[in-house]
């Protein structure tokens, strides 16, 4: 995985967030040659909660919204369950969002026109905070990119018995125990676990991806479905065989390299179409 990243059509830098009495490092990440309010997204590193850190945006998708779109992008250092279980990460995560709104001149992006994504406990993070971005009706949020993302804390048809090399049944139980603490294995809030949620109306256009034998193949199927149902404009697109986080690490694959152009191409028309109010 990267840990740093070289390209001299890209400016990286780091700053400090206070959260809660937490300090969360920023990472944003902007062209040089940016167009006038360009498009800001907020992007949230997988590794289940409780591991991963926000230079793993440099092995995602949320790079490639910069190098190909001259979009701005901000990777948020959230604290991890190890020490600072649920809600601090979300609740982190939101004031980032935040962060963008209030000081969208500084960072030239467009107010109206602030998206969210992420991959794995990232993608969970994303569409819990599109939940949270509805109803506390601070932020408007244009357009969803929850990439294969864990948002179940109750066992799925997918996710019950699968042992997939990169993330399987007993990294999911272990994960969510971390996340979640005393309330593991009890109803919980949409905010801490998407899939519990009952109300899907009025959230952000939506696109994901996901492979059909890892564990977050149901769940992820289900929240599209749940956005289609109640009138959200939602894109699912579904790849044979693999492995969680196949993109990431397996780039050169022929499926991910399809996955990877298929992502590029909704994300331009997303771009296109997808604003939200501010």
């Amino acid at each position: 995985m990267k840990l740093f990243y070289r390209n001299k059509n890209v400016t990286t830098k780091t700053i400090n967030l206070p959260v809660n009495g937490r300090i969360v490092p920023l990472l944003i990440i902007a062209p040089v040659n940016r167009p006038e309010n360009a498009t800001g997204v907020l992007w949230m590193h997988g590794g289940g909660y409780f591991c991963g850190f926000k230079e793993l945006v440099y092995n995602s998708r949320g790079i490639d919204l910069v190098e190909q779109f001259g979009c701005v992008v901000i990777s948020p250092g959230y604290h991890l369950s190890l020490f600072h279980p649920y809600p601090a990460a979300l609740e982190e995560c939101y004031e980032a969002l935040l962060f963008m709104k209030e000081n969208h001149r500084q960072l030239g992006i467009n107010i109206d026109q602030l998206m969210v994504g992420g991959e794995s406990a990232g993608g969970g993070l994303c569409a819990a905070l599109t939940m949270m971005a509805r109803d506390k009706e601070e932020v408007n949020i244009a357009f969803q990119m929850p990439l294969y993302p864990m948002l179940d804390c109750f066992d799925t048809g997918s996710s019950a018995n699968n042992h997939s090399w990169s993330w399987n049944t007993t990294l999911n139980h272990l994960a969510w125990k971390l996340y979640l603490r005393k309330d593991y294995g009890k109803p919980v809030s949409p905010y801490a676990s998407a899939a519990r949620g009952q109300d899907y109306s009025n959230l952000p256009a939506a696109y994901s991806f996901v492979c059909s034998e890892e564990p977050f193949y149901d769940e992820t199927i289900t929240y599209f479905d749940n956005l289609q149902k109640a009138g959200v404009e939602a894109k699912l697109d579904i790849y044979e065989g693999m492995y969680h986080g196949f993109d990431m690490l397996e780039p050169q694959h022929v499926t991910s390299r399809q996955a990877i152009e298929n992502f590029r191409k909704y994300f331009a028309y997303a771009k296109e179409n997808f604003y939200a109010f501010n």
